[in-house]
This record gives structure tokens, C-alpha cells and sequence, in this order.
């Protein structure tokens, strides 16, 4: 993709195309898109082999979360879910152990009550499910803008999975320099991989 002179103008008109194919969708065709998406990801060894499931709390436009949450707490896994900082651009996950647990925050979202001893701490491992408008071939995502994701993946070591309806997915996005791309990502049809085969086995 040619380098644009202000990559921030061609994001935000990147942005309203897909916030547009979201908002427009009929609601019970939402619901049977999210409903492939969520058995595909369940279908993941990958995550499936996981022991500790970090995963966003969807709002109305995104790919739904509730039921990905729900299943991982039954299998035992330990998960974590997202919290942004108070008055700066900063996020951290933390542990939940039901969804009772959420209190609706600034904007609407779910968010955990930020208990520091419930705070994710290894970076090192596990396996992330990220939230996007878009995503492209290669991993690269396009948020709503405000960088939290990217601060924390640039310290997360372990699998990312970027969940997309496969009419959001896009040949090729662009891209800064704090951009960061998942290693997987989950459409309704498909699965695509943008790491080494060897760190992750599916079965669709």
C-alpha cells in the first residue's frame, strides 16, 4: 500500500467504512455471524490448550465475547479481562471469575473493579483475544484509535487471536510504527495464520 502523507486521515476513513458495515448489520444476522466465529475460536487447541484466557468484553459493534467468556471460565482456565487506567491511555487485564463481577463504566463498557491482587501480571504466556474493526492478511488491526492495545500487546509474549467479520477483513491495511499485528485471526469462514504453523494447531 503506497505510504500516504497522514496515515491518521486514511485510518479515520478506514474507520467509518467498518464502524458503517457494523452499525448497518442486521441484528439476528450479527448473531448467527458471532455464533460461527465464537465455535471456530472454542475449536482452537490453541485455545483450547490454553490455561489462562485474556479477552476483551464486546460492546455492540464487536464480534460478542460473552459466551467465549463464559465457556472458559467453565473448562477451568483463569481469565482476565480489560481495564483502561483513569486519565491515561493505559490498560491493564484482570482476573474475573464470573461476569457478575463487570460494573458498566465510562461510554457503556463492562469493565472489572481493579483489584490490584487480581491484576494480570505474566506477560509472558497465554492467549489473547483482541478486538479490531479490521483486520488484514498479515495480522495488522485497526482499532478505534486510542492505542490501548498496542501499548499492552508491545508486552505481551504470549498467542494473540484477532476475532473479524470476514467482510471487515481487509488485503492490506496501514500501519505505524506502534502497530501490532495478532498471530491468528477468526472470521466466520475462515482462519488465517500470520505466524509459524508450529505455534498453532486448529481444527475448523
Amino acid at each position: 500500500m503506497p505510504v500516504n502523507p497522514d496515515i491518521r486521515k486514511v485510518k479515520r476513513a478506514l474507520r467509518e467504512k467498518y464502524l458503517n458495515v457494523r452499525k448497518t448489520r442486521a441484528p439476528e444476522k450479527k448473531r448467527q455471524l458471532d455464533a460461527k466465529i465464537t465455535r471456530k475460536l472454542l475449536n482452537l487447541w490453541s485455545f483450547r490448550e490454553a490455561q489462562t484466557v485474556l479477552c476483551y468484553v464486546s460492546t455492540p459493534v464487536e464480534v460478542d465475547t460473552l459466551e467465549i467468556i463464559r465457556t472458559a471460565l467453565a473448562m477451568g482456565k483463569r481469565v482476565a479481562v480489560p481495564k483502561c487506567a483513569a486519565g491515561k491511555p493505559q490498560m491493564d487485564f484482570y482476573y474475573i471469575d464470573s461476569l457478575d463481577e463487570l460494573r458498566e463504566q465510562s461510554f457503556g463498557l463492562l469493565e472489572p473493579e481493579g483489584d490490584e491482587s487480581k491484576r494480570f501480571k505474566d506477560h509472558s504466556n497465554g492467549f489473547c483475544i483482541v478486538p479490531a474493526l479490521s483486520f488484514d492478511l498479515s495480522g495488522r488491526r485497526l482499532g478505534f484509535g486510542g492505542g490501548y492495545y498496542d501499548r499492552f500487546l508491545s508486552r505481551f509474549r504470549g498467542l494473540t487471536a484477532g476475532l473479524c467479520y470476514e467482510d471487515c477483513i481487509a488485503k492490506e491495511l496501514p500501519g505505524g510504527r506502534y502497530d501490532k499485528s495478532v498471530d491468528m485471526i477468526v472470521t466466520e469462514s475462515r482462519f488465517y495464520k500470520s505466524v509459524p504453523s508450529d505455534r498453532i494447531s486448529g481444527n475448523l
